[in-house]
């Protein structure tokens, strides 16, 4: 059953064994895993004995394609290569069992293709048993990846392991596997436990070609007032989230998991992001890469991720059913698209990053590196100098380069990249590996940063509201002191020459000149399509600023800055005008030599030119990161 999740371990085959297969056969199993093969010693027949070990890969995510015994206690493993495309093998996930007590092994996979991988940098892979479910990485001492001269000078990785439980069934892999069937598992458990509020819906956007349900979650819960201030801005924003296109990206998938789980949850700051955007999330893109335990490919061999600009219904029924949907919600004279955030895992470098684009349109470059800025201030695994923004050819088909060219100039596309392996502490030497729960922590954290983001360009309102800010109270142990009711008079401070510091007062607001977000008024006229990489195409909008609301705003600063400078003053009893004195209040005659008057210069309202974004971008960023702080 596709709707329930199974335990390799319990040796629940996806692939029913052929009849004419015995014991002995490597029978393809099930599109070449192996399916319950015991390896006996050379001359050893009838009847398999403890320490004659039993592989099987003929499970959900599983990838083992042949075991050989190759010596006294040492196996090499081959790895099977994606369907129809034999040039992806790294993936890899078995069980093993009829172990023998305190039976000591060597495996050797040594067909494996990349090179440059976090082998050669402190990643091992996982194992875990049925008495032990908790995913455990090997000791480094005994991980071993080097290029073998006997092997063709093909990269081997081998690992020692001393199996110490005799009942135990033993499963290895290179990432905590998240399978199809789980996905399900997990969709239904949380649409079921929706009850009166319903807080999304799901929907199936088309079938794979193994039939599979490639699920949408769309997630609108927007209350009537803010459905009047998106009907006045003429657009609703949509926030777009993509996930595991790759067989072998696990990772991604327990990311998008925090994700939706966090919002979904009752916290103040799902709760904001629930009644002011629309979220569509497709949490498994290629499902059939997944279920056969694919490295990259999808069940006719093709890189989900590398054909985005020339999928079809027939051959990429998933990505077509997606772009469509993109386009569909970008022709639209009610929606605008924000982000498209494609999830994946890396196997190469440690930490958490992300790849971006590069425009033409300056402005839209400089607005496009905010969101990475942002996110890099709320993670504490972010690895800044892994992030790459780049129009590379080989790159075309990405989801991020396609909808960086077939979009409105307004989406901004990243691939957000989560190590298989670790990331690095503050001393930049050691490596913390990743767990499950670190992986949902990085979920929650890009639900956390797309808030921060929209209240950045004041899109939301400008301070966080109060019930977002959790309030730290003392524990119930400990007792307020007990305060004296006694007041003491307060003496004004003796009068000195020191003259006052000068206030600096900035009210920062960003002017998107070619397109970007804001918060003022826009039009709800869209311009005509144009060729790619223009900054007009695609339903372009443009912004304009409101002079009134500018007026009122400097307005509001002289006042602020009025009330600093003067202890004394009192809107009720004064006029004033933007950049002139310091009103007086009316005193008697008797004492008006006593009135004094300073004027101090007011700065005038800030424009932020591309100079300026790109100092907000390098120092002034960071500062207004710190500032915002959650619960």
């Amino acid at each position: 059953m596709l709707g329930v999740a199974k335990d390799p371990l319990q040796h629940t085959s996806m692939y029913e064994r052929m009849e004419e297969e015995s014991e002995d056969s490597d029978g393809e199993g099930g599109l070449g895993n192996v399916s319950r093969v015991i390896i006996r010693p050379p001359g050893v027949s009838g009847k398999a004995k403890r320490g004659h070990l039993c592989f099987d890969a003929a499970f959900e995510t599983g990838n083992l394609g042949k075991a050989e015994l190759i010596g006294e206690f040492e196996y090499d493993l081959y790895l099977r290569p994606d369907t129809c495309n034999p040039r992806f093998r790294f993936w890899f996930n078995f069980t093993v069992d009829n172990v023998k007590q305190d039976q000591r092994v060597i495996f050797n996979v040594v067909n494996m293709n990349k090179a440059r991988n976090l082998f050669n940098n402190n990643l091992t892979p996982l194992v875990k048993s049925s008495s032990r479910p908790k995913w455990q990485r090997l000791p480094k001492k005994h991980v071993y990846y080097y290029r073998s001269p006997i092997h063709r000078n093909h990269y081997v990785l081998s690992f020692a392991f001393s199996f110490d439980k005799e009942d135990d069934v033993y499963q290895f892999a290179l990432a905590p596997p998240y399978s199809y069937s789980r996905l399900q598992s997990y969709l239904n458990f949380i649409e079921n436990r929706q009850q009166n509020d319903k807080k999304f819906i799901r929907t199936s956007l088309t079938k794979s070609l193994q039939n599979r349900n490639i699920d949408l979650i769309t997630i609108d819960k927007v209350s009537s007032k803010s459905s009047t201030l998106r009907t006045e801005r003429s657009f609703i924003r949509v926030i777009v989230i993509l996930s595991r296109s790759h067989g072998n990206a696990s990772p991604a998938s327990y990311m998008c998991q925090g994700f939706l789980e966090f919002l979904l949850s009752n916290h103040n700051i799902a709760k904001i992001l629930r009644e002011n955007f629309v979220f569509k999330i497709v949490p498994m893109a290629n499902p059939d890469g997944v279920f056969l335990g694919n490295n990259r490919c999808n069940l006719i061999g093709q890189d989900a991720n590398r054909v985005w600009h020339v999928a079809n219904e027939f051959l990429h029924p998933e990505i077509y059913a997606i772009k469509n949907m993109l386009k569909e919600i970008d022709n639209s004279d009610i929606f605008q698209i924000d982000f498209v955030i494609d999830l994946h895992a890396h196997n190469s470098l440690h930490g958490c990053f992300i790849y971006g684009n590069t425009y033409e349109d300056v402005y839209r470059y400089e607005r496009h590196l905010v969101f990475p800025r942002l996110f890099a201030a709320n993670v504490k695994d972010f690895a800044a100098n892994n992030m790459m923004f780049n129009a590379d050819d080989k790159k075309v088909g990405s989801a991020r380069r396609f909808c960086c060219e077939r979009l409105s100039d307004t989406v901004n596309a990243y691939t957000l990249e989560i190590s298989l392996g670790g990331h690095y502490l503050k001393d930049g030497k050691t490596v913390a590996l990743y767990t499950e729960d670190g992986y949902y922590r990085c979920g929650r954290n890009l639900a956390r940063t797309l808030l921060q983001y929209y209240r950045f360009i004041n899109i939301l309102t400008e301070p966080l509201p109060a019930d977002v800010r959790s309030k730290k109270r003392r524990p119930k142990t400990h007792q307020g002191r007990s305060r004296s009711r006694q007041r003491y008079e307060v003496k004004p401070r003796p009068k000195t020459t020191r003259c006052s510091a000068p206030i600096s007062y900035t009210n920062l607001i960003i002017c998107y000149d070619s397109g970007g977000s804001s918060d003022e008024a826009f039009s709800p006229e869209r311009h005509h399509r144009c060729a790619p990489r223009s900054s007009n195409f695609s339903g372009y909008r443009n912004y304009y600023r409101n002079p009134a609301s500018s007026l009122i705003s400097q307005a509001q600063d002289q006042l602020t800055l009025l009330r600093i400078k003067s202890g004394k003053f009192d809107s009720s009893h004064c006029d004033y005008k933007i950049g002139g004195r310091i009103p007086t209040r009316s005193v008697p005659s008797e004492q008006k030599e006593e009135k004094f008057e300073v004027s101090i210069n007011i700065p005038p309202k800030p424009y932020l030119s591309i100079i300026d974004l790109n100092q907000l971008t390098r120092g002034s960023l960071n500062k207004k990161s710190h500032s915002f702080e959650y619960s």
